[in-house]
């Protein structure tokens, strides 16, 4: 392609893009409108439900580096013996009771707020990447540029609801500072909801309070505004980490996410049963814990299982047994009454190929028919989630918007069942002219921001771009066209403030 057709190519998608953010409505999530997918009977999942209880009850779980969370135990009943906390059976599905089915996360725009729970699912970017890919920079250690960019692509898309947190790791800022400097950029660049540091509890202190400063105190006293995300040291280790994150976020009103990291074979059994209920023993721990923490604190029981490969130890992604878990923990989830997180649009490939199309997609159906309420990981993941791929988020998200469009369900009105075509258009005829048609062409069927539909030969006038090429182009088209949200600037100078006092009491630190 040469550059002339290039940059022809990115007025069109970015045309493109403009058109959609005037005509196609954008939900601030989705509203689920079909049914659960229901995978196993009545008594597979009481038996994993009682493996889970086995686990809590005679193993027990190690709590460890906390001494904190070991008092909580103890006042509450559980059978501690050094590290390792043993609850007896239903003590944990007890406490679970007080968190709430559904919550809302406010959004600085109101009007992007996410209602978690429910009938609801909620599409966030990957977290977590050191590394970032391009077609134009190639693979790379994150940055900071890349991080505000994909900041703002994420805010552009509206198929993505919520931007997460750590969408790359900007490695050019030290790790000791770098939480500071990820937040401030989630809230000045976009106005979607986002999440907090949790690797060090001062870490997790200073997201709080930045938090205080964007939406007020008082208003959070009320309002969940920020969440944590952390995961289990499974198999059945709960670190300090969680747990003073869980302090830290539930003991201002705030909420955690606890998601088992399981490669079956690896940190649970082999067998998927087996992975599934430590998964669920895991993660009812935690859930447990944020309770006696702050009663009615919101929480989110997460599922990040995957197969492995036996023969390299290399976690694979798409494969049926990570699927059936999605479906199986969406079912057991529903039982317990919590809200639910699961992985997205998850793929080993190291590039945006027709693999990572394959394995991506089925993770990612298979979380939203297992009804996950919020989708960690649903666009941009690459290469096992060391990369954040720039085209890979922007193909992903036009995935979302399909998905978003089958997850509402068909319409069965008086206008879906188009009588009144029938009575213009004659036997034999076509209804491409009907006023029927015209009446809904603008909305009848998705439209594809990346799909190729024209005719070979005006794609090879084009220059042939191939889907990378198109997405290349997509995100290209959104940064040239973004527009930063308004944000008071009373706020945004106490931000920063805040920021420059924080990183001025901090040592730089590399780990």
């Amino acid at each position: 392609m040469t550059d002339n057709q290039a940059k022809t190519s990115g007025r069109r998608f970015a045309r493109t893009a403009r058109r959609q953010r005037k005509t196609v409505p954008t939900p601030a999530y989705v509203k689920r409108r079909i049914p659960f997918y229901e995978y196993l009977d009545e008594e597979g999942l009481t038996a994993l439900e009682d493996q889970a209880e086995w686990l809590m009850q005679e193993i027990g779980i190690e709590f460890r580096g906390d001494p904190e969370a070991l008092r909580l135990w103890k006042e509450a009943g559980a059978d501690i013996k050094d590290t390792r906390v043993r609850l007896p059976r239903g003590m944990a599905r007890q406490l679970c009771k007080t968190i709430p089915g559904r919550f809302t996360q406010t959004a600085r725009n109101p009007a992007r707020s996410v209602e978690i729970g429910g009938d609801n699912q909620v599409f966030a970017c990957v977290y977590g990447p050191p590394f970032v890919l391009d077609m134009e920079g190639g693979r790379r250690y994150g940055s900071i540029r890349d991080f505000e960019k994909l900041v703002k692509i994420a805010y552009s898309l509206p198929s993505i609801h919520h931007t997460g947190f750590v969408i790359c790791e900007p490695c050019d800022i030290p790790v000791s500072k770098r939480h500071l400097d990820m937040l401030y950029l989630h809230m000045r660049y976009s106005d979607k909801p986002f999440l907090g540091a949790i690797t060090e509890k001062s870490r997790a202190q200073d997201c709080v309070d930045m938090a205080r400063i964007l939406f007020g105190r008082e208003f959070m006293e009320n309002h969940c505004v920020i969440l944590g995300n952390v995961n289990t040291n499974s198999p059945l280790m709960v670190d300090k980490v969680v747990t003073e994150a869980a302090q830290v976020y539930c003991g201002a009103g705030q909420g955690l996410i606890a998601a088992p990291f399981i490669l079956s074979g690896a940190m649970g059994p082999v067998t998927t049963a087996a992975a599934i209920a430590q998964a669920l023993a895991e993660a009812m721990a935690v859930g447990a814990f944020t309770q006696l923490v702050r009663e009615g604190a919101p929480f989110i029981l997460g599922n990040f299982l995957s197969s492995m490969s036996l023969k390299s130890g290399a976690p694979t992604f798409g494969m049926p047994e990570p699927v059936m878990s999605n479906f199986v923990i969406g079912q057991l989830a529903r039982r317990l009454g919590v809200p639910l997180r699961c992985g997205g649009s998850l793929t080993a490939s190291k590039l945006p190929d027709a693999q990572a199309a394959a394995e991506s997609a089925d993770s990612m159906f298979s979380t939203i028919l297992a009804g996950a309420h919020f989708v960690l990981h649903s666009a941009g993941w690459l290469e096992g989630g060391l990369v954040t791929g720039y085209e890979k988020l922007v193909q992903d998200a036009d995935r979302l918007a399909a998905y978003q469009i089958l997850l509402g369900g068909m319409p069965m009105d008086e206008n879906a069942m188009a009588r009144s075509a029938y009575f213009e258009v004659e036997p034999s005829g076509h209804f491409l002219g009907s006023g029927h048609t015209l009446a809904n062409y603008e909305t009848a069927f998705f439209e594809s921001s990346l799909s190729d539909n024209d005719s070979f030969e005006q794609w090879q006038e084009r220059g042939a771009p191939d889907s990378r090429q198109r997405a290349f182009e997509r995100w290209n088209a959104l940064l040239d066209d973004y527009e930063a949200p308004p944000m008071d600037e009373a706020k945004n100078e106490e931000l920063l403030e805040f920021v420059r006092k924080r990183k001025s009491e901090l040592p730089d630190a590399w780990y």
